[in-house]
């Protein structure tokens, strides 16, 4: 397997975007959600992203979407404009392959300097590939939230984690 390439998305990616973003929804419990999304879902999404300047990074391999990552708003609320959460997600076949960690620097690296303050990590559990890539980023365990989602009939719990920027 050759190096990744982490670049700009461009709604080209958007396809091999989506096939990572269901595979989540419908085999982890990493997105809260029921169904598979819609490509509109993602072009949504891409569209929002770009309108505020939050990025959409992916890492290429081969030519070929191995992973992709964003941050957007962590909640509504002026207040809160210099806080982000983010987003990491890699495509099954090349999880454990060092494509989060080839995502995550440059990630942290824009939302620095774009001016933002905080990142969280909003992780839901057990998840512990995505708790130890964010602890070996420097970002500090703030807590459990217990069963406070639901999904394949059980409870979730979601941890926070926090990185001062």
């Amino acid at each position: 397997m050759s190096a990744p390439i982490v670049r700009v998305a461009t709604r080209a990616d958007l396809a091999e975007i989506l096939a990572i973003h269901n595979d989540a929804i419908l085999n982890s419990l990493a997105i809260w959600q029921y169904e598979a999304a819609p490509l509109a879902n993602r072009e949504a999404w891409f569209e929002d992203r770009a309108g505020k300047g939050q990025p959409i990074l992916v890492a290429e391999i081969d030519g070929a979407v191995a992973g992709y990552a964003s941050y957007g708003d962590f909640r509504h609320g002026a207040g809160y404009g210099r806080t982000v959460e983010d987003s990491v997600y890699v495509r099954a076949d090349l999880r454990r392959t060092g494509i989060a960690r080839a995502l995550m620097g440059p990630l942290i690296d824009h939302a620095r300097a774009a001016g933002r303050h905080v990142m969280i990590g909003a992780i839901g559990l057990p998840n512990e590939a995505s708790v130890a890539l964010h602890a070996a980023f420097g970002f500090v365990d703030m807590g459990t939230l217990r069963e406070i989602g639901w999904k394949n009939g059980g409870w979730l719990d979601l941890k926070m984690m926090q990185k001062t920027l």
